[in-house]
């Protein structure tokens, strides 16, 4: 048994804190270190298939293009190198001389975080730690950008809608109400990308790798049970 190693994108999900003072890890993360055993010892990985990784999946290029554009990065591409430690692994999405850029494709327009001037999900705060530990950059971006939403994911949205309204057959209103929650190319790009700069923090870093270590003593506990 080799030792765990925590992917960074899932760094927020053992960072949560315990609801009694007498525990060292919260439910949250020993659900995740046990889905980590079943998948490493029987081969048993959990599932996730959603919409919304759907839509980040298939406009993933986009994004990027659309981020380059809007933060002046120059010309980027998509990083593909693996990284690993002692502790954690990781691909970040973007990787200039300067920084880390990680994209995050907003699911519609109500969740793009257009007027928030903080960061609105902690886990990705960690995230960028954990590539910022890896990489050896003091700084990181991260980036939601606003980008159509794939055509065939907006007509099994719509047919969503119309069965939950009990639409025999999509009514026009409901078409309608549902593409303009996935459609903006009519908004300059420059407000479809929502930039949050995230600084290096060794503490917070040194934090991740303490939990990490505690994840290891619960992960080889289940191992040998």
């Amino acid at each position: 048994m080799k030792d765990l190693k925590i992917r960074c994108s899932a760094i927020g999900k053992i960072m949560t804190s315990p609801r009694s003072k007498g525990e060292v890890l919260s439910a949250t993360t020993k659900t995740y270190i046990k889905e980590l055993v079943l998948e490493h010892k029987y081969g048993i990985k959990k599932e996730i298939n959603s919409r919304y990784l759907d839509k980040g999946n298939q406009v993933e290029d986009m994004a990027i293009e659309l981020a380059e554009q809007a933060l002046d990065l120059g010309f980027v591409f998509k990083n593909e190198l693996f990284f690993e430690n002692d502790h954690l692994t990781g691909t970040p999405d973007i990787i200039t001389d300067t920084l880390i850029v990680d994209v995050k494709s907003s699911w519609n327009g109500t969740t793009f975080p257009m007027f928030e001037d903080e960061l609105p999900n902690k886990d990705y705060y960690w995230q960028l730690q954990g590539y910022m530990d890896l990489t050896g950059k003091h700084n990181a971006i991260v980036a939601y950008c606003l980008v159509d939403t794939p055509e065939d994911i907006v007509l099994d949205e719509i047919r969503r809608v119309a069965w939950a309204k009990k639409e025999l057959e999509p009514s026009e209103e409901t078409e309608h109400d549902v593409r303009s929650q996935h459609e903006f190319s009519h908004i300059p790009k420059d407000k479809r990308v929502k930039a949050f700069l995230v600084e290096k923090d060794e503490h917070a870093i040194w934090q991740i790798k303490e939990r990490v270590e505690q994840c290891r003593e619960y992960y080889t506990e289940l191992w040998n049970k």
